[in-house]
């Protein structure tokens, strides 16, 4: 079973038993006379497992990553909706042209080259009649579930769409004020790329569909191709759906700092990794790497540090950009109101303290480029004493080390013979009284009979045979 036809099986509950699934899948073009009512239940249960399909990240695709919103139509999604039972679906044909005809899914053509939204005009309104003989004309259509074929090409999923929009609203309406609602367009791709779920990213296509979609139909963004704007659910913006210098400034303010912030990850990483490769060659005697790695360090660090203070400096700018922005955006909106306007001009201090915020402004980021300069000139400076200095405390912490670690080897082998010796004591002291006895039994066993014979022996005298034969 195809990796499709298991997930529509596992999660669409009309497809879970194959008796079900018979009818969409070999018989669904007849039942529209015979059946109205199943040939539209098949036809909404189709439609929807594809786009849950789809959506899910389980549709074929010939792309090396898989879409969520555009569905392609080929061989290749009839193979893997086939089975050995009921072979392949072959009035898909239908299924796509009634889903075309009720606008649910449009030619990728199409889509992106309308100039209108989608909610326009609905296709619907040619009835089914005229919209498939239309599509056939076109070449879009062949005879739907008569002889087996279907469309090809690449169809947008409106329904799938819908979802993302939905999505994109929800997370988009903690942004307020206009610096966090304006991107450039890689930015903008980069905030949102997790918008459909970990694990789920969107492709370019995925991603150029949806922004499409989200200007021109939901008026959700404005965008110029360059810089992308997330307008105000309100609406009472007068420039909302323009892309000003001000918008194109931000933009690449944000792309600026955030650039500056993954530079500053890389260095942090770097500096940690020749700290360790400094470590390391401390341990392995290797002076001359050790110095080496030491010095990138310091070099590393002074990169660092610059680059911190430029991010500063941009970070500054920026609020001070975006408590402008709001600024103005207060002035525009209150432009029709005459009491309101004038309070707002006593709050912002009248268009002299704003010119002398924005002189001030620019003097200090003249400031900013002539400190810039003068760093680019002189170049970081390394006091070789204090690498020097450095080099010999990680020697002498590593000769500590090497000390602490000798005497641990030293203290228990010490108590590994003391052990033994304790061992060996306890055992002696086990076997002490069995030798007591076996002394005590030798003192008083009685003599043999050989002892007894031989000391009669000596008892006798030579003297004493002599007199015996005398007599």
């Amino acid at each position: 079973m195809s990796e499709l036809l298991d997930y529509l099986v596992q999660n669409e509950k009309d497809f879970r038993k194959f008796s079900t699934f018979a009818r969409p899948v070999l018989r669904l073009h007849p039942l529209r006379t015979i059946n109205p009512d199943g040939y539209n239940a098949n036809l909404s249960a189709w439609k929807r497992g594809l786009a849950s399909a789809l959506l899910a990240g389980h549709a074929p695709s010939r792309s090396a990553q898989p879409s969520h919103f555009i569905l392609e139509l080929d061989d290749n999604l009839l193979r893997s909706l086939e089975t050995k039972q009921f072979g392949q679906p072959l009035a898909l044909g239908t299924v796509l042209a009634e889903a075309v005809a009720t606008n649910e899914m449009m030619p990728l053509p199409t889509f992106t080259k309308s100039r209108d939204s989608v909610y326009y005009k609905s296709w619907s309104s040619l009835g089914w009649g005229a919209m498939t003989w239309s599509l056939r004309t076109a070449g879009v259509l062949g005879q739907p579930g008569a002889d087996g074929k279907m469309p090809k090409g690449k169809f947008v999923v409106l329904a799938n769409l819908e979802t993302g929009a939905k999505l994109f609203d929800s997370q988009a309406r903690s942004r307020t004020s206009r610096f966090e609602r304006t991107f450039s367009k890689p930015h903008f791709r980069r905030a949102f790329e997790d918008l459909l779920g970990e694990g789920k990213p969107m492709s370019e296509a995925d991603f150029e569909v949806l922004l499409t979609f989200l200007s021109r139909d939901k008026a959700m963004l404005a965008t110029d191709g360059a810089t992308v704007k997330i307008r105000h659910a309100d609406g009472t913006t007068a420039d909302a759906a323009v892309i000003t210098q001000e918008d194109t400034a931000i933009a690449s303010l944000k792309e600026l700092i955030e650039d500056l912030n993954k530079q500053t990850e890389v260095l942090n990483k770097r500096i940690d990794e020749l700290n360790r490769n400094a470590q390391e060659a401390v341990v392995k005697k290797n002076r001359v790497s050790a110095l080496a790695a030491l010095k990138s360090k310091k070099l590393a660090e002074s990169n660092l540090a610059t680059r911190y203070a430029t991010l500063n400096q941009l970070e500054e700018v920026a609020a001070r950009v975006e408590q402008a922005a709001d600024n103005v955006q207060l002035v525009k909106v209150m432009q029709t109101s005459t009491t309101a306007l004038k309070s707002l001009n006593s709050q912002v201090g009248g268009v002299d303290k704003v010119d002398a915020v924005f002189d001030q402004l620019r003097e200090q980021m003249g400031e900013v480029d002539e400190v810039g300069n003068i760093i680019s000139e002189a170049g970081p400076t390394i006091d070789e004493a204090e690498v020097d200095n450095e080099f010999e405390a990680m020697l002498a912490e590593e000769r500590k080390k090497e000390e602490e670690a000798e005497r641990v080897k030293t203290e228990a082998r010490q108590e590994k013979e003391a052990e033994e010796t304790r061992r060996r004591l306890a055992e002696l002291e086990k076997l002490g009284p069995v030798s007591a006895k076996l002394e005590a039994g030798k003192e008083q066993d009685p003599p043999t009979p050989v002892s007894a014979a031989a000391n009669n022996l000596g008892d006798m005298s030579l003297e004493e045979p002599v007199k015996m034969a005398a007599e």
